[in-house]
């Protein structure tokens, strides 16, 4: 049985510090010559881009939800291959779980797929971060009392955040440890070490690479001079061996994947740069394991697609906020139109929907998505999706079921085309199928349906199952 040292940061809720926390965790073991893998509770894609700066590894998402309760572990045990320490980051407040996102049926209730929940599938032990700035010593107490209390996790110690003084942190620090819980750290207001954040959260570490690595190196260095890290260490090696065997894609799509050619492999061009920068690492292995040949390239600069490019995968990010230098760059936006338009295979993802609408905020994008505009919204929209297959496309077949999540502040007109791509409960049909296209809001961590990446690399080899 596989053991990984291991330890879960959560908080009472969100903006107490576990970005600061984990991240600088992260790094700090990582300026001590440990191995660290880094992983994050839920979908979010931006967390995992500081993670992956801190560590030099992948950052990869452990949401019960999107791919099952009984993959977290395999999924953990995949990434955390070879690693001396996994430091995992939370979401929301320690037990809020899936329901908070607006899961839309039976398995979202209660606490699933909240930090608590995923703690617990790893057997793995808690460090809560507690904002202190607007309580005092005892009252604090109380809060991790009442956290450490309520459930069956194991909350292994405390990190302070936001204290103010010498003073403050001694009453709180007493208080704590009167609870029989050691205090692993103390962190005092850290103005100018965090990220700076927009619309959907923070910045994303791509759009800002040489910031953030100084970021994440100041946030290594604070928490490492606040917190005690071999007792962190040590809690994390106290873990238990998980009985599972690590996920493995060649395995996750053998039956899936249709006999080709031998040696053929299908180039798929992948999105990225600056504005695409949402996807989850297991898709591209998914991808290379049913027989791709992955190659990146990025709209932003690149004027054409890769060479022998025979499908394109484009996922979330922030077109929104590139539109101007993605219109610009007129050589690329002419070939992806004529790829989509010949009927080639294209799986786009929210900002890949948006790139290939006819226009964005005015601004003309590829306009493979015949009379579709997309523009800022009023408001943000963020949930899980159980989505239902409208109709035949190439990652999926009519009726079936995939479960995703929604994460925009724009909009498109109209919402779904003379095909639709999914549906789900309180919605009418969404996305668009226009020929080997499928567009929509829609973000799928593959690793929970498999079956996309085969049948989108099968589409590309000229095979359909």
């Amino acid at each position: 049985m596989p053991t990984v040292p291991r330890l879960v940061v959560a908080a009472p809720s969100t903006g107490s510090g576990k970005t600061t926390v984990a991240t600088g965790l992260m790094a700090a073991f990582a300026g001590l010559g440990l191995r660290v893998s880094p992983h994050k509770v839920g979908p979010d894609y931006i967390d995992p881009g500081y993670h992956a700066l801190a560590t030099g590894r992948p950052g990869r998402n452990l949401d019960p939800w999107l791919t099952s309760e009984e993959m977290v572990v395999p999924l953990f045990l995949h990434g955390a291959s070879g690693a001396d320490i996994a430091v995992v980051e939370g979401v929301m407040g320690l037990y809020d779980g899936a329901a908070g996102l607006g899961a839309s049926d039976s398995a979202g209730g209660g606490d699933y797929a909240s930090t608590a929940h995923v703690a617990t599938l790893l057997d793995a032990p808690v460090v809560l971060v507690v904002d202190a700035s607007a309580a005092a010593g005892r009252s604090v107490a109380a809060l991790v009392h009442g956290f450490r209390s309520y459930g069956t996790v194991r909350v292994g110690g405390v990190i302070l955040n936001r204290l103010g003084s010498e003073g403050h942190e001694r009453m709180c620090r007493e208080a704590v440890e009167e609870l029989g819980l050691p205090v692993l750290g103390a962190l005092r207001e850290a103005g100018g070490v965090t990220a700076p954040s927009r619309h959907l959260g923070l910045v994303p570490a791509a759009e800002r690479r040489a910031e953030a690595v100084e970021t994440v190196r100041r946030l290594g260095d604070l928490v490492a001079a606040s917190c005690d890290l071999d007792a962190v260490l040590a809690l994390a090696r106290a873990a238990s061996p998980l009985e599972a065997e690590p996920w493995n894609p060649s395995v996750a799509v053998q039956e899936e994947v249709v006999q080709r050619k031998a040696g053929e492999r299908p180039r798929v061009a992948v999105a990225g740069g600056p504005a695409f920068t949402f996807g989850y690492a297991e898709n591209e292995e998914l991808l290379t394991a049913a027989g791709a040949e992955v190659v990146r390239f990025d709209p932003l600069r690149d004027e054409r697609l890769p060479e022998r490019a025979k499908g394109v995968v484009i996922g979330g990010g922030f077109p929104e906020v590139h539109a101007a230098e993605l219109s610009a760059n007129e050589p690329l936006r002419e070939e992806m139109a004529a790829f989509g338009r010949a009927s080639r295979p294209v799986y786009a993802e929210c900002a890949g929907l948006l790139y290939l609408a006819q226009e964005l905020d005015g601004a003309p994008m590829c306009g493979v998505l015949d009379g579709v505009r997309a523009a800022m919204a009023s408001r943000l929209t963020l949930g899980y999706r159980a989505a239902v297959a409208v109709a035949d496309s190439v990652v999926a077949r009519t009726g079936e079921r995939v479960r995703g999540h929604e994460f925009h502040g724009t909009v498109t007109e109209p919402v779904h085309g003379d095909t639709a791509a999914w549906q789900w409960a309180g919605s009418g049909p969404v996305g668009f199928v226009q020929g080997e296209c499928v567009a929509s809001y829609l973000h799928l961590h593959w690793a929970g349906s498999p079956w996309v990446a085969s049948r989108f690399v099968d589409a590309c080899g000229g095979e359909r199952a």
